[in-house]
């Protein structure tokens, strides 16, 4: 039995694009040279490794198999880069962190900055990413590092908690909600909104919630960024459902007023998670114990 790294790099990149030639392509292989690679690897193993079809091949059972024990190969081989780099003359060694938006923007900026000024010979390359997309790179082996919200983690994935991501309403500070404190999400039945677009994982949590209580949320304007929210919120363009901490920030330069949602679904937890930390490559372990140190 003969196949090297690239032999399974180009499985993997086949078996994630569904497609010989998209995979072919993802490896940088030639198609032809990419289909011999498949079938040498097929005879090798004495086994069916893919169905192949019109509109692309799936795996058989033979194949999945195979692509579990590929994504660990290539884990433990990045690991030994990884572990390696930092020897390396001239050479930083990087960690690559899968984040979701009201991590990267509110809870982990300070945390990394306190990191890279202790690890002047580490670099981290953060992904934006939805919470969901995360658990599944990180349960896949795909990726090393996530930081999501914690309801979104499988139980197979290994975390710990991080901090409190509480969603509080943001109301315009003249309006009927300004002298409020605390409120129940169902009061805002008939209120218009401002959100994120329906693409971010909090989005769906938002919506899926509304849904349970039987109600349609009513947008007027959908953006990617909370500052963005809170303007329009400030500007009496409608209410906005928000991370706490943005919240607080925003309220200190705009006319607005920060309202408790008094809803259990509105109290997350964002959580640091890895397949097995103790598998990481020593960067990101690093990274970890840093990390745990900053937990609340």
């Amino acid at each position: 039995m003969r196949f090297d790294l690239v032999d399974l790099q180009l499985f993997m990149a086949v078996a994630d694009a569904r497609t010989i030639t998209a995979g072919a392509h993802r490896a940088n292989l030639a198609l032809a040279s990419a289909s011999a690679r498949i079938r040498g690897l097929e005879t090798a193993l004495g086994v069916a490794l893919l169905k192949r079809g019109r509109r692309g091949v799936e795996l058989t059972a033979a194949g999945e198999s195979l692509l579990g024990h590929a994504r660990i190969i290539i884990h433990d081989v990045e690991a030994m880069r990884g572990d390696l780099a930092a020897y390396a003359s001239g050479t930083k060694a990087s960690v690559h962190l899968l984040a979701n938006t009201a991590g990267l923007s509110e809870h982990l900026p300070k945390a990394l900055a306190a990191f890279l000024r202790e690890h002047p010979d580490i670099n981290v390359d953060i992904e934006e990413r939805e919470s969901a997309d995360i658990a599944a790179a990180i349960a896949t082996g795909a990726a090393d590092l996530g930081f999501a919200a914690e309801h979104a983690l499988p139980d197979r994935v290994e975390r710990f908690s991080f901090s409190e991501d509480r969603l509080t309403l943001v109301a315009p500070r003249r309006s009927a909600w300004a002298g409020r404190r605390q409120i129940d999400f169902q009061e805002l039945a008939d209120q218009d909104f401002v959100g994120l677009t329906n693409s971010t994982a909090l989005q769906v949590h938002i919506a899926r919630h509304a849904a349970r209580l039987g109600m349609r949320l009513r947008f007027r304007a959908r953006l990617r960024d909370f500052d963005a929210i809170c303007r329009m919120v400030a500007a009496d363009v409608g209410v906005a459902v928000v991370p706490e901490a943005a919240a607080r920030r925003c309220a200190g330069s705009m006319p607005i007023t920060v309202i408790r949602i008094r809803d259990a679904w509105a109290n997350r937890r964002l959580a640091i998670c890895a397949r097995h930390f103790n598998a990481l490559p020593r960067p990101a372990k690093l990274l970890v114990a840093h990390l745990r140190k900053a937990a609340m």
